[in-house]
């Protein structure tokens, strides 16, 4: 799969906003019938464009008060010591986000806690405790304005067709 058509970018938009909807509703809502519909939703996942299904699960809910935003410094960015610090952080579950940055520092990590008590003896146990560690930096989330994991489609142009919305 090369190129997404009109069909193709319906599906990812419908599927980003409901992941549970039945093949035949979602067949329904982007114009086709339903074995088209479900052939083409195969070959996005075969293709990769979509990489899995998960439950959006409200992280307040389930006790975790806590969203802070970590600035880590590694103390040399070769390729060894920065392999290991990335198998590192994967391994931590507290780490729901981690990207390599520009400017300073060397990576931007989300994690998630309970409380302030909790992040602190986390970041003191784990995170300054991690191969190749220089620093840390911490900022703290104080409400979200937005968080959404939904990607703009906006920009992607239908085979054969134009930029914008397939319906």
């Amino acid at each position: 799969m090369d190129s997404l058509d009109k069909f193709d970018i319906a599906i990812l938009n419908e599927l980003q906003s409901d992941a549970r909807v039945t093949n035949a509703e979602l067949a329904q809502r982007v114009g086709l019938s339903a074995a088209p519909c479900w052939r083409r939703v195969r070959a996005l996942e075969e293709a990769g464009f979509i990489k899995g299904y998960r439950a959006e699960i409200d992280r307040q809910k389930i006790g975790l008060g806590v969203l802070a935003f970590v600035r880590l410094d590694a103390e040399r960015n070769t390729g060894d010591a920065t392999k290991k610090l990335e198998d590192a952080i994967r391994q931590l579950p507290e780490v729901i986000s981690c990207h390599y940055i520009s400017g300073t520092g060397t990576f931007e990590l989300q994690v998630v806690a309970q409380d302030l008590d909790s992040f602190s003896r986390f970041a003191l146990k784990s995170l300054i405790n991690l191969p190749n560690v220089k620093d840390l930096h911490t900022s703290f989330s104080l409400g979200e304005v937005k968080a959404s994991s939904a990607l703009p489609l906006g920009h992607l142009t239908p085979a054969g067709g134009k930029a914008g919305s397939p319906r």
